[in-house]
This record gives C-alpha cells, sequence and structure tokens, in this order.
C-alpha cells in the first residue's frame, strides 16, 4: 500500500520571518496518516528541519549538484541536504530545466547521486501548453521518464511528480481525466521498466495550481498518490487544507 504524501515546494521564497508557518503546520501535525514534506531554500533547510523534529514534517532540498562534491560555486551536493536534515530532494522541476537548461541527463546524474546518498528523488515530469495542444503529452512524459529516471530506483526511493508546465502558478488545472490519464500512463511505463512490484510502489504525485479547494477531486483521481504544492504551501493554514483533503482521500 502506497503511503500518500504532501509536499510543499517553497520555491525562491522564504526567509526567518516564514519559520513560524512551518512551526504552525508541524503543531498541528504531531502526527498524520499521511507523509508531509516542506522544500524550502537551502537557507533555511537546517532551521527547518529542528523546527519539524519529532513531528509529522520533514523537509528536503530544491535540487543538488550531480557531484559528490568539488569546485562547484554556489551548488549544494546531496550529502550536505542531507547533512542538513533533509529526507528527500525535488529534480528536474520545469524552473530548473527551464532557466537553467537542465536535460533529462542531468536530472538522471542528479537522482542516481541523491539516492546513492540516501535520499528520496522526487522527479518531475511535464509537458508545455504546445506540447498538449498538439497532443504530444504522453511522449513528452515517456522521454522525460526515459531519460530522467536512474535504473536504481525503487518505490523507497522514487517519486514522480506531473506538473503540467501551463499549469504552474496560472490557476489553470488539467481536467480530472486529463490527470488520470497522465498518471495511469506513467504508473504503466514504471511497471514496464522496472516490474509490477517496484512500479506500483512508487508514488506519483500531481502538481500545478493545487489548492484545498480543488484537492479532494484531484486526489480521487486513479494513481494520485498526492500532490507536489507550489504557493498554497507557504501558509500553513492553505497546506493544512490540502494535507486534510489528502488524509480523507
Amino acid at each position: 500500500m502506497r503511503r500518500k504524501l504532501a509536499a510543499g515546494n517553497w520555491k525562491m521564497n522564504g526567509t526567518s520571518a516564514s519559520l513560524p508557518e512551518l512551526q504552525s503546520l508541524a503543531t498541528s501535525y504531531p502526527s498524520a496518516s499521511v507523509d508531509v514534506l516542506i522544500c524550502p531554500p537551502a537557507t533555511l533547510l537546517h532551521r527547518a528541519a529542528d523546527v519539524a523534529k519529532d513531528t509529522a514534517i520533514t523537509v528536503g532540498g530544491q535540487d543538488c549538484h550531480a557531484a559528490e562534491s568539488g569546485a562547484h560555486t554556489g551548488d549544494i551536493s546531496a550529502q550536505m541536504l542531507l547533512d542538513a536534515g533533509a529526507t528527500a530532494v525535488i529534480l528536474g522541476h520545469s524552473e530548473r530545466r527551464e532557466d537553467h537548461g537542465e536535460q533529462n541527463e542531468d536530472v538522471r546524474a542528479k537522482a542516481r547521486v541523491a539516492m546513492d546518498a540516501g535520499l528520496k528523488a522526487i522527479i518531475c515530469v511535464g509537458e508545455s501548453l504546445e506540447q498538449r495542444e498538439a497532443a504530444n503529452t504522453l511522449d513528452i512524459i515517456g522521454g522525460q521518464m526515459s531519460g530522467s529516471i536512474p535504473d536504481q530506483s525503487t518505490g523507497e526511493n522514487l517519486i514522480v511528480a506531473y506538473e503540467p508546465i501551463w499549469a504552474i502558478g496560472t490557476g489553470k488545472v488539467p481536467t480530472l481525466d486529463e490527470i488520470g490519464e497522465v498518471h495511469d500512463f506513467i504508473r504503466a511505463r514504471l511497471e514496464r521498466r522496472f516490474g509490477e512490484g517496484v512500479g506500483r510502489s512508487v508514488r506519483l504525485l500531481y502538481g500545478g495550481s493545487v489548492k484545498p479547494s480543488n484537492a479532494g477531486d484531484i486526489f480521487a483521481v486513479s494513481n494520485v498518490d498526492g500532490a507536489l504544492v507550489g504557493g498554497a504551501s507557504l501558509k500553513s493554514q492553505d497546506f493544512s487544507g490540502v494535507i486534510d483533503a489528502l488524509q480523507k482521500s
């Protein structure tokens, strides 16, 4: 049975003044029937881990370098994330792919080193609006999966997040049928590549304008095991609505 996951990506948001929001969230969930993950900016990671200690909340990173260490000014290694208290790391987010030119092979290399360090790799896939309108969505998702997901992946170290690029932060959301089609496709691809056991154990998240008002409907869709949430994870009250909807699903 896959344990559901509500993951919050703070992106380039948050300073020390944001930690009370995390404290409020941690106080609200001393325990939970689902996993809850917050990925703050790296400057807050260690302090966030301290705030979340002994609660249902865990913390993760938003990216890592493909090397274990070395002359990479400004970058952060998977081992550094682990040392700061992270349990997971987001990789291949569309904003990294677009803003930094990351390719599938870059994401795969990062995921490999993250898994080797003992982190869960949340690998993001998703199509642009142009690709959606050209009916290329499944081809794009399939290619991203083949290129980005390492061979060492298991249900313990891999999470796949489907985030249609055109729905991130726009308020636009695919139809429930469209979400279901992609999640079913991802599940089938994982089963075909890794076998039924591993393929069925990997958690699949949906991301893209998820909020308390639509979370319940999204979580009822086939093969949606949770959400990767952006803006709605910045405020405890908003993210609590998503977590509560997931616990009820």
